[in-house]
Parts: structure tokens; C-alpha cells; sequence
């Protein structure tokens, strides 16, 4: 599940559709879900929605639009489980991730689910800047409090009280660079010496 209905008032334009590469911030976080095994992918929107959409139309993604998107974080993870289960009540786990970590790959995506596979913790958290966080795989066992969240509480706050022995962390120091100023972007596209690790472009079908 990528997030992406912020208004992105700090970067002073849609994050969502910055240039990467040859692509887009979201269409790279898309395609990195898309190419992994993760199935189905959904991608909450928000602000910007309607500029947004058009930009995934030709993916094989469900859309959750998340009309209440200024509440914070909370609201788009309960948008977003919404969806899920009106697809699927049998989806076992849900991964979050967000729409502005350049570093986010398929591979990721597959570490994640093997992590839990094999450890069979019920959550499992990347780790990164001495916190755990985003991307962050959920069992559905904490779906019902995911979706009690209020506020602007992402799954940090779930985590956090979680005992330890629930939660399995990954080590992934490259996440730390997030996209949220015009700053971070510069800084990023400057000591970038390569493009992000841009996954295969999906390839839509006509």
C-alpha cells in the first residue's frame, strides 16, 4: 500500500509527481511494488488526487481516494484498509509504504516479505535514523488497530507499542533520505551520482 495523499506543503508542489529519473517519485514507488510479488497494490490518494490519477491510469493498481486527507496519516491508513478489504477479506499482511523514499525497490518489497516469513513476527519494521518506520509490514491480526488510528498517527505510534518480541526490524539506513523540502530534492538529485534504483517500468497492457 504506497501513501500519497499529503499535500506536500513543504516541497511547495505535489512530491507525488517530481521528477526521478525517468519517471516520477510515485510512478517509482508504484513500479517497485508492482514488480515485486506483493499483490493487490494500492495507492491512497488525497490533495491532488485528480492531477495524480491520470498519472497511474494505465497501472493495474487499486486507487483509494481519501477524501478526509488533512486529518493526517491516520485517515489514509484507514482508507487504504477500506479498500483492501472490499477487494479481499484474505489478505494476511499489508506492507506501508510511502511515496517519497527514492531508496524503495521491489527487492525491499520481497526482503520484507520474506523477513516475516521466515522470523513469523507479526510485524516487521524498517529501521533507520535509530527508529523503526516506514516501509512497515503488518499481520492482520493489527489490522482493526490500524484502523483505529486518529490524527495524524501513522503506524509508528502501533509499533511503538507493540512488545519487542512482535516486531523484527531491518536495517535500512539508505530510507533515512526522505523527499519532503525542496532541499531534500536538490540535495538529493545533487550528490545522487546515479539515478534512484529505478525498478523495470511496468509495462501496461494497452
Amino acid at each position: 500500500m504506497i501513501l500519497a495523499a499529503g499535500a506536500s506543503r513543504r516541497m511547495g508542489r505535489p512530491k507525488q509527481l517530481l521528477p526521478l529519473g525517468e519517471t516520477t517519485l510515485l510512478e517509482h514507488a508504484v513500479d517497485a511494488a508492482l514488480n515485486s510479488t506483493a499483490w493487490p497494490v494500492i495507492v491512497v490518494l488525497g490533495a491532488q488526487a485528480a492531477e495524480i490519477r491520470p498519472l497511474l491510469a494505465r497501472r493495474p493498481v487499486l486507487m483509494a481516494e481519501n477524501p478526509t486527507w488533512s486529518e493526517g496519516m491516520a485517515s489514509s491508513l484507514r482508507a487504504g484498509l477500506t479498500l483492501m478489504n472490499a477487494f479481499s477479506i484474505r489478505v494476511d499482511a499489508v506492507l506501508f509504504a510511502l511515496c517519497d523514499q527514492p531508496a524503495f525497490s521491489a527487492d525491499l518489497v520481497q526482503r520484507f516479505i520474506a523477513t516475516q516469513q521466515a522470523t513469523q513476527r507479526s510485524v516487521v519494521a524498517a529501521r533507520y535514523s535509530g527508529n523503526l518506520g516506514a516501509p512497515a509490514l503488518f499481520t492482520r491480526p493489527h489490522f482493526a488497530a490500524l484502523s483505529a488510528l486518529v490524527g495524524d498517527e501513522g503506524a509508528r505510534k502501533l509499533i511503538a507499542q507493540l512488545p519487542a518480541g512482535e516486531v523484527e526490524a531491518i536495517d535500512l539506513p539508505e530510507l533515512a533520505h526522505d523527499l519532503d523540502t525542496p532541499e531534500d530534492y536538490a540535495n538529493y538529485r545533487g550528490v545522487s551520482a546515479q539515478p534512484a534504483p529505478a525498478p523495470a517500468p511496468f509495462k501496461a497492457t494497452p
